[in-house]
């Protein structure tokens, strides 16, 4: 992007679209121009790295990046307006939250209501250190949030699953009833709308 002209051009990416709890998370994050050897050639799709890796590169990224910043839309704002809606929410909150106003977006599949030049990139996760760097910050931040409401809810599994629809997390949900981190709007949850509210 610098040789087109472009002095900040922001990597955006967002985690969480599919689990049935939890909010969503998304990432923005302005790279320098030169990585260090810390990252070069090291950023790739977060769902290829194990997570001890995601958290030594996120640590790194958040080290060295122009800016960087991390927004999560909760889950009653999902169930108002809809996954999808609240996925680019987050991610324009990403965004908004820089400490540095990128001049071009980068971005994970979809475009997002800002009036900044942007590309939106199929699997850019995949293409771009950009886009990259952001989903294996969002990634991380998802995972350690799951994790401390795992023990704000235990028995849940979410330390385990991350939100995600699983046998385990059926399992306690019919044993244990929704949680307020539940997203009642999903249709698998909507079957146990009238289950004991674990509070």
């Amino acid at each position: 992007m610098y040789n087109y002209g472009c002095l900040r051009p922001c990597g955006i990416d967002e985690v969480a679209r599919g689990p049935w709890a939890g909010p969503t998370c998304a990432a923005a994050v302005i790279l320098p121009r030169v990585l260090p050897d810390t990252l070069t050639g090291k950023l790739r799709d977060s769902k290829l790295l194990s997570p001890k890796k995601r958290s030594t590169l996120s640590t790194e990224i958040k080290r060295c990046a122009v800016a960087w910043n991390i927004a999560e839309v909760a889950v009653d704002v999902i169930d108002e307006i809809n996954i999808r809606n609240a996925a680019i929410m987050a991610m324009e909150e990403a965004v908004h939250g820089l400490s540095v106003v990128p001049d071009f977006l980068l971005i994970d599949a979809v475009e997002i209501d800002l009036p900044v030049e942007q590309l939106a990139i199929t699997h850019g996760d995949a293409l771009s250190v950009s886009i990259a760097a952001a989903s294996i910050l969002a990634k991380t931040y998802h995972t350690e949030l799951m994790e401390r409401l795992d023990k704000q809810y235990p028995g849940y599994g979410f330390a385990h699953h991350k939100g995600y629809g699983t046998k385990e997390h059926m399992e306690a949900i019919r044993r244990l009833g929704l949680t307020p981190l539940h997203r009642r709007s999903f249709a698998p949850i909507k079957v146990f709308e009238n289950s004991l509210v674990h509070m």
